[in-house]
């Protein structure tokens, strides 16, 4: 003696929710497949090498009155003058190194002086 205790009714909607007929639209095939070429093509893409350049300015502009200062120690006679002259260059030279720093970290100046080197040695 069995007992067969199941709704028909709930058994239907059950099996009708599981059956899939859905498809997926041609356009969203489309832009999948199209996604799929540009995660491979990205892959296949050859290396490209980064060399930020945001201290070249600040260290130029440091050995230039680095120079210019120990010229002056060099070339001027007077002792005043000379200490006068060094100590403007140096001066200069560590506003040059403290304004760069600063405008680094308030502007995008680190992504802004960036030279891009593909593989095979093409600028980018």
């Amino acid at each position: 003696m069995k007992d067969n205790h199941f709704n028909t009714e709930l058994d239907k909607i059950i099996r009708a929710s599981m059956r899939i007929d859905d498809e997926p639209s041609q356009e969203l095939n489309n832009s999948l497949k199209l996604n799929l070429h540009r995660q491979e093509m990205n892959k296949k893409a050859p290396a490209v090498y980064s060399l930020s350049l945001w201290y070249l300015p600040m260290t130029l502009n440091f050995v230039i009155f680095s120079l210019l200062a120990v010229a002056a120690q060099l070339v001027i006679v007077n002792p005043y003058l000379s200490i006068l002259v060094t100590g403007t260059c140096l001066y200069l030279g560590i506003a040059g190194v403290l304004l760069t720093i600063v405008g680094v970290r308030r502007t995008r100046l680190k992504e802004d002086i960036t030279i891009h080197i593909q593989k095979g040695g093409a600028l980018a």
